[in-house]
């Protein structure tokens, strides 16, 4: 029997497929993680048989809450039809991108919705997508990306200006670009954008 505790252990002694899982597996993870898997099934028994008993306990209170006050879910089918969206360079996205924002857009919450150009599927959602919802949250919705962003920069030249320059700017973007809080450039960057408030207002910029 492996030391780390985990949902199936709990359903084998007999939890109900509930919240009650969840809160039990957040609580011994905070308060118990160094304990012996052994003695805190054994306690955890006790608590399914008797959850009257450990009502306002520090540790299994929540617990018992759960098992005696279950949250109730409530499934909801898809709608028929999409929530009105955009999509910014189509040609660019894969279709397995779009299909997640199609998927997402009936839900019943769903209200409107729109991918990005740099958009790539997820695990769920799009990377890059945007669904606005009405009176909910969904935080699986958040993605697993680590700052995934991107940025628009409008520059006065024509686009022919880029064609044969395409190596050359690119050099230059990674040159001067760098990422992450120990990132230094060797150089003290001088430009009218480093004016602006936020680079005095937000300590990392400074």
């Amino acid at each position: 029997m492996g030391n780390k505790l985990k949902g199936k252990d709990l359903i084998k002694l007999g939890f109900p497929k509930n919240n009650s899982i969840n809160i039990a597996l957040g609580q011994i993870n905070r308060y118990r993680k160094k304990e012996k898997k052994e003695r805190i099934l054994e306690e955890a028994k006790q608590v399914l048989l008797y959850p009257e008993k450990y009502q306002g306990n520090a540790i299994w209170g929540k617990v018992a809450e759960g098992l005696t006050k279950p949250v109730e879910i409530k499934m909801h089918q898809l709608r028929n039809t999409r929530a009105p969206f955009s999509i910014y360079g189509e040609n660019e996205i894969d279709e397995q991108a779009k299909f997640q924002l199609y998927d997402a857009l009936k839900l019943p919450i769903a209200v409107q919705g729109a991918l990005m150009p740099d958009a790539h599927s997820g695990y769920g959602l799009p990377i890059g997508g945007v669904v606005a919802t009405e009176n909910a949250v969904i935080p699986y919705g958040v993605g697993v990306d680590i700052g995934c962003r991107m940025a628009l920069s409008i520059f006065p030249m024509k686009a022919s200006y880029l064609k044969g320059k395409q190596h050359q700017l690119e050099n230059i973007l990674k040159e001067h670009t760098k990422f992450g809080m120990y990132e230094t450039h060797d150089k003290k960057q001088d430009h009218e954008i480093f004016e602006r408030s936020e680079f005095q207002d937000i300590p990392l910029l400074k």
